[in-house]
């Protein structure tokens, strides 16, 4: 009869790369889909400034979906970090690689969540500046269609 090896005798620091690539794959779709929902959103405003509609602010059915694709790519790649971290601390040291930190992952991991919040905040209308420097409708409305129009 042939025995089984025992798991808990062997140690490699693989596991832990193996990891962190899954970790790095979680980023790589959550800016994917965080950038799908800024382009919907946007796309929605091009759409209005387009019709003549002069109300870039108002939320539209585009901005929510848009909005709400920036929140589900940040939760993937939030949920993704601290599944990581929650792995990361449960493997015995001997599997963990030497002279290895895994800090610029998690860090990279909180500055994209802070980022695709910020992101979603912005394009939910909620920073509103003081408009100074800020082009009205009328006015981006004209030089979408200015170069629209130009000759190539």
């Amino acid at each position: 009869m042939i025995e089984k090896a025992q798991i808990t005798d062997y140690h490699d620091p693989r596991v832990y790369f193996a990891a962190e690539r899954t970790l790095l794959a979680w980023h790589r779709t959550g800016l994917a889909v965080i950038g799908i929902g800024f382009l919907v959103a946007r796309f929605g405003l091009f759409l209005r400034l387009m019709r003549g509609q002069h109300d870039p602010t108002s939320l539209t059915s585009s901005t929510v979906l848009g909005v709400g694709f920036v929140l589900l790519g940040t939760a993937a790649v939030a949920i993704a970090g601290w599944q990581h971290w929650k792995f990361r601390s449960e493997l015995p040291p001997q599997d963990l690689p030497r002279r290895y930190s895994s800090m610029p992952s998690l860090v990279l991991t909180g500055v994209l969540v802070l980022l695709g919040i910020m992101l979603a905040i912005y394009l939910a209308g909620g920073v509103n500046g003081s408009g100074a420097g800020k082009p009205n409708a009328a006015t981006l409305t004209t030089d979408i269609r200015d170069c629209a129009t130009a000759p190539a």
